[in-house]
């Protein structure tokens, strides 16, 4: 084989696998950034589950303080 074309299969061999790679790395990109999208809808849902928790929270404390002053009003009446 001539080293001339031997010269030129190697560089063509390169530039193939070059623009391979950035093929892959952009494919690869691209998935990250639909990842982007779940994780900060995720997070958002997770942060309105919390909200409602604490929500929830307050509510069963507060119930539970009206019903003890219910009764404690209750026993004061039976006196």
């Amino acid at each position: 084989m001539n080293p001339f074309t031997m010269v030129v299969c190697i560089v063509l061999i390169v530039a193939v696998s070059r623009v391979l790679r950035a093929k892959y790395r952009a494919q690869g990109s691209l998935i990250n950034s639909a990842d982007t999208g779940d994780t900060l809808r995720l997070r958002e849902e997770v942060s309105q589950m919390k909200q409602r928790i604490q929500v929830l929270e307050r509510v069963i404390t507060d119930n539970h303080k009206s019903v003890d002053l219910d009764r404690e009003i209750e026993r004061l009446r039976d006196r």
